[in-house]
């Protein structure tokens, strides 16, 4: 017994200072003969328990998530500021497309959403769910609801459906509502369903939930458009997300620039260029048809405070005036 123990816990510290090196964390194990490849298997309470998971086309970040994202399970998508809202919403959309391309029979996406937040954001544009996503407008069933708990309360009825694709969830802010508890009902609800639920969460703060993966997504600046020549000088590319992993059980905080290829339906990772000479300008090109900035000033130089007549606060005596040197009309 007592060898059995220690043999234990040295393959354990064996495994930690492994999984300290690669830079993933020691619950990572490999994967079975008979586990699918695109699934997690994580050790809980000594058994080793399959989780299915889907990539999203980028290696590096499909790899740090250990190898996608959860499929039946709640991942929370962030939107730190209100003009991060759209860049969220396309990240969140994405993913739902990314799931329709990949079954055989393409079940509905719902979303959820309060009236203020369709309010503040807008509802969907069918045409550009078609071009940039793939979802046709048919695919998309929204439920609005005037307060937050008829919200909650639409989206774990739905969350327990096997009828939809995906259900995504959209909240503005951190409402008290929205805790550990109703975060739990979710997830729990996900896994029994084996659909994945998205929280998008608009102008929120991370705080603790029940969701194993949290995203943090921020507009990322567009690359020139490829073409077989190279990189189109001038030219707008594909979309680009910052995403940062918050929160994972398997991977380490990164950030990630992902571009969203519409007509693959899958995203891809870019690289990011050093930054040279050039780039240190200015952004804005001189408008045409008006006169070049001011010059930087010269040198300063300091003058005495009772250095003269141009010193502060000091006037002139009457006679030496300008105003006074003039022939006065005769009356």
């Amino acid at each position: 017994m007592a060898t059995s123990a220690v043999a234990r816990a040295t393959v354990s510290a064996l495994r930690r200072k492994i999984a300290q090196i690669e830079g993933t964390l020691p619950e990572r194990l490999a994967a079975p003969a008979e586990a699918r490849p695109e699934a997690l298997v994580l050790r809980r309470h000594g058994v080793a328990a399959v989780e299915p998971c889907f990539a999203t086309g980028a290696q590096a970040f499909d790899t740090a998530l250990g190898g996608g994202l959860p499929l039946a399970a709640l991942t929370e998508i962030h939107g730190a500021e209100t003009r991060d809202a759209g860049a969220a919403s396309g990240f969140a959309l994405a993913l739902a497309g990314l799931l329709l391309a990949r079954t055989a029979r393409r079940a509905p996406l719902l979303w959820i959403g309060t009236a203020e937040i369709f309010r503040e954001a807008g509802m969907p544009y069918a045409p550009g769910l078609r071009a940039r996503f793939g979802i046709e407008p048919q695919e998309l069933l929204v439920a609005e609801a005037p307060r937050l708990p008829d919200v909650l309360w639409i989206a774990e009825e739905a969350a327990n459906l096997k009828g939809f694709s995906a259900v995504i969830l959209e909240i503005r802010g951190n409402p008290q509502k929205l805790d550990l508890t109703a975060t739990r009902r979710l997830h729990r609800r996900a896994l029994g369903a084996g659909r994945p639920v998205f929280l998008l969460r608009q102008a929120a703060l991370p705080e603790p939930t029940a969701a194993p993966v949290r995203l943090v997504v921020s507009p990322a600046t567009a690359a020139p458009r490829h073409t077989l020549a190279g990189p189109l000088a001038g030219s707008i590319g594909p979309p680009g997300f910052a995403v940062r992993i918050d929160k994972s059980r398997l991977a380490l905080p990164g950030q990630f620039t992902l571009e969203w290829n519409a007509d693959e339906r899958s995203f891809a990772e870019r690289q990011q260029p050093a930054l040279g000479p050039a780039d240190s300008g200015a952004v804005v090109s001189l408008s045409r048809h008006r006169a070049h900035p001011a010059p930087a000033p010269g040198a300063v130089v300091a003058l005495a405070a009772d250095g003269g007549a141009a010193a502060a606060g000091h006037q002139p005596p009457r006679k030496e005036h300008p105003a006074h040197r003039r022939p006065r009309r005769a009356g």
